[in-house]
């Protein structure tokens, strides 16, 4: 019984094949570890949008819970400072507390 995960073939442009080449040959991976990893990003990029996403929805539509949140959050990490930074994963996918209060 072999213990080789099994494997399939896909099509892609040249171009992308030669990206991942290229990036494989760079981080000394396989290909297929180049495409593992990105597949994984891209699902934890889906799953923090789909968070904020909830978030944003739950602040529009829930003011009452959206404030109780809020209250929560500051009583466990102190009132938002203007000097601190979202989380690299939320980056991109939602406003800094400076960015809103500007807004």
């Amino acid at each position: 019984m072999s213990t080789e995960p099994k494997t399939t073939t896909i099509r892609v442009s040249l171009a992308t094949r030669d990206e991942i080449a290229k990036l494989a040959e760079q981080e000394g991976k396989s290909m297929t570890a180049v495409v593992d990893e990105a597949i994984r990003e891209h699902r934890r990029k889906l799953r923090w949008q789909r968070v904020a996403e909830q978030m944003e929805r739950t602040r529009r539509e829930d003011p009452e819970s959206w404030a109780e949140y809020v209250a929560e959050r500051d009583r466990w990490l102190g009132p938002p400072s203007r000097h601190r930074r979202i989380a690299p994963e939320w980056e991109g996918l939602i406003e800094s507390p400076e960015e809103s209060d500007e807004g």
